[in-house]
């Protein structure tokens, strides 16, 4: 019997074959954290989601399609052009005939065939006119149009989640700072309590309430660090090929300026999306009602022909026959009867119709309801902002005035844990009112289509 070695080295192969793709994705996520070194800006964050996310890549190429489809349906009102090259070869039958030639030639075996050998190398033009023909034309137009508006309100969604991500981001690490500076601020709480209990000032109840608070704010910035983390991959799901890439937002000093009420109607009644596709609509349908009436109409179908359909192939036949030559032909097709068929499509597209007539006033309605709501949440956040600043400004003396009173004895724990809270809610509340404004402005820009 013969025994099988076995490679002592099979496993380290057979592992590194196993582990290759998570060495090159990790490879791949070296290098994209290589690249990111500066701040990634909205703008930026926009055009990354533009290339990465499929429902805005599905859009953009519908508006490709629709696109095309205008141009096939303007090319079908054009005349076509085609060259015909056929070579025909029946059985003889053993007789003679003219087959419209000089002389006798045989005769084919099949009557429909002219003649035994059979030669046609054409030029032929074709051309049909009619209303259903323009109005196609005018049907493929208005999905084009109506294409362009989807993939812009498809864009304008995609930007809204960047976005609210975007702001989603800062907001979270702000949030982690702050619980950062409480975990700060209850620990130096704690060693104040301590001490004044080793100095007999206090009694223990004290200890036991700060490190209370201690432990609190231990899990509550764990829990911000957590949310941050979740926050940072969502956006990076859009960004990145590889969610785990390292990246930094950019945070503004300063709110941005809130445009007039006059600005945002005067924008948003000239680029609006929702109303252009819903318009778009409109047109399609008042097309397609043309063109199924147009089957009631006769069509001209015209054919220009030249070349040669003889049995040599050649431009002279025998005894100077001319091979070479032209037919010109037009048919009228005129409809009688067709069971009422057209009639049922006329009022198939005029129900089409009536409904995308009730779509555009429903989208001018909406539109008119959402800038009211969007400038007025826009509003109230930025004058909540000065607000919040002065609250955070506040909470903070309120601490530092506490403190020195629980130092001096003249006040107790629970006033500073108070004053601590008091000033944690107000820095998350400044935070979330910073990203409640940048979001409603965000919000009323993507309506108006400036962002």
């Amino acid at each position: 019997m013969y025994r099988l070695r076995r490679n002592p080295f099979g496993w380290v192969s057979a592992a590194m074959v196993l582990l290759s793709p998570w060495n090159a994705a990790r490879m791949a996520h070296a290098q994209e954290a290589a690249t990111v070194s500066s701040p990634i800006s909205l703008s930026e964050a926009i055009h990354r989601a533009e290339q990465n996310e499929p429902v805005f890549a599905n859009a953009v190429a519908a508006q490709k399609s629709a696109s095309i489809n205008r141009y096939l349906a303007k090319a079908a009102l054009m005349p076509s052009v085609i060259y015909h090259n056929q070579v025909l070869y029946t059985e003889p039958n053993g007789h003679a005939n003219q087959a419209g030639q000089i002389g006798s030639q045989e005769a084919p075996v099949f009557i429909a065939n002219n003649a035994v050998r059979e030669y046609a190398s054409q030029a032929s033009i074709n051309e049909t006119i009619g209303l259903k023909q323009f109005a196609d034309e005018r049907v493929a137009s208005a999905n084009a149009v109506r294409a362009d508006a989807e993939a812009e309100i498809a864009r304008r969604g995609l930007v809204a989640a960047v976005v609210s991500l975007y702001y989603s981001v800062a907001a979270s690490e702000t949030r982690d700072r702050l619980f950062q500076l409480a975990l700060r601020e209850a620990q130096e709480f704690t060693d104040l309590t301590e001490k004044r209990e080793a100095a007999r000032e206090v009694a223990h109840a004290d200890v036991v309430k700060a490190e209370l608070q201690q432990q609190q704010r231990q899990r509550d910035m764990s829990d911000a660090a957590l949310a941050a983390e979740r926050a940072r991959l969502e956006l990076a799901v859009l960004l990145f090929p590889d969610p785990r890439t390292p990246y930094t937002t950019e945070t503004s000093a300063t709110a941005q300026r809130l445009p007039t009420r006059d600005e945002v109607d005067r924008l948003a009644s000239t680029n609006n999306p929702e109303l252009r596709s819903a318009l778009a609509d409109l047109k399609a349908s008042d097309a397609e009602v043309a063109s199924a009436k147009a089957a009631y109409l006769p069509d001209l179908a015209m054919n220009f022909t030249y070349g040669i359909d003889a049995p040599q192939f050649a431009k002279n036949g025998p005894d100077g026959v001319r091979n070479l030559g032209y037919s010109v032909s037009g048919t009228l097709d005129i409809p009688v009867w067709d069971w009422f068929s057209t009639q049922k499509r006329v009022k198939q597209s005029e129900i089409r119709r009536d409904v995308a007539r009730v779509t555009l006033t429903a989208a001018q309605r909406r539109l008119i309801a959402s800038l009211d709501e969007s400038y007025a949440e826009a509003s109230a956040a930025r004058e909540q902002l000065d607000l919040l600043d002065q609250s955070v400004r506040t909470a903070a003396e309120s601490l530092r005035l506490t403190k020195l009173r629980y130092s001096a004895g003249e006040s107790t724990a629970l006033e500073v844990v108070d004053a601590e809270n008091s000033y944690l809610s107000a820095g998350t509340a400044q935070a979330d009112g910073v990203v409640r404004y940048q979001s409603a402005l965000a919000a009323l820009q993507i309506l108006t289509g400036s962002l």
